[in-house]
């Protein structure tokens, strides 16, 4: 398998992925142009794009969509609740709510929680490979920390500093929905996440949706760091995705 997040942020959101067989991307935030030269600088072809799969429907995470469908056609893999929050009609899509198999990938989807209808983060798994994508969630429900260990890849939200946000310009209605279960994950709640879900498996974590007001990819790292550190874990590499510049090809 491999991956790559093509934008991460407040402005747009995207990841590639790859299997053997299949090319797919998770959400289509940003614009289709920029998607087309993200995909084009790391070798691919828009027009091989199989799938689009929809965490939420927040414009961030679907502004592109739209025109990215009616020039490639990609199957799109979604809930009844997104549909129903999407203002445009789709052709071609598959509702999505429990584990199953497309060509040689595993889909595994896990409910996450956002302000919005519904949400979901994915563990992909293809020839023994696994990615875990998680974004857009005010926290993980303890009942999938089993699913979610021992993964080789996690692409994995760390939105804001919680100091930075509380002192930042942010309204404080705009701070609490962020702060709440139903917002974003912070540096701290997502080291622990990832602290308790690493292995000796894991080989690389990419950390997404930094909040370019009320965090730095510095604060990001240092946490996550500091909280493996602490429970004696180490993952050999780390990776601070950006808004408008794509992250290396990672294969794992």
């Amino acid at each position: 398998m491999k991956a790559c997040v093509l934008a991460s942020g407040s402005k747009g959101n995207s990841t590639y992925i790859e299997t053997g067989r299949l090319k797919f991307l998770v959400d289509v935030g940003p614009s289709c142009a920029y998607i087309e030269r993200s995909l084009r600088s790391i070798g691919i072809d828009p027009k091989d794009i199989m799938i689009v799969f929809l965490t939420h429907t927040h414009v961030d995470h679907v502004a592109g969509l739209r025109v990215f469908l009616k020039k490639y056609k990609p199957v799109v893999y979604l809930t009844p609740k997104m549909h129903s929050e999407l203002n445009f009609n789709l052709a071609n899509y598959v509702y999505l709510s429990s584990e199953t198999d497309i060509e040689d990938l595993n889909v595994v989807p896990i409910k996450t929680s956002h302000d919005v209808a519904e949400s979901y983060g994915f563990i992909f798994t293809s020839n023994d490979k696994s990615i875990v994508h998680i974004t857009d969630t005010g926290y993980i429900n303890v009942r999938n920390f089993e699913k979610l260990k021992g993964k080789n890849l996690y692409i994995f939200e760390s939105n804001h500093d919680v100091r930075m946000l509380k002192e930042g310009k942010y309204p404080y209605h705009l701070q609490q929905r962020i702060l709440s279960d139903k917002g974003h994950l912070s540096n701290e709640q997502s080291s622990k996440y990832l602290s308790e879900f690493v292995s000796n498996n894991t080989k690389k974590i990419v950390l997404i949706h930094l909040s370019e007001e009320n965090n730095t990819p510095e604060a990001a790292e240092e946490a996550l760091i500091s909280t493996l550190k602490s429970k004696k874990k180490e993952v050999p590499k780390i990776i601070i995705a950006k808004q408008k510049e794509s992250t290396e090809l990672i294969e794992v």
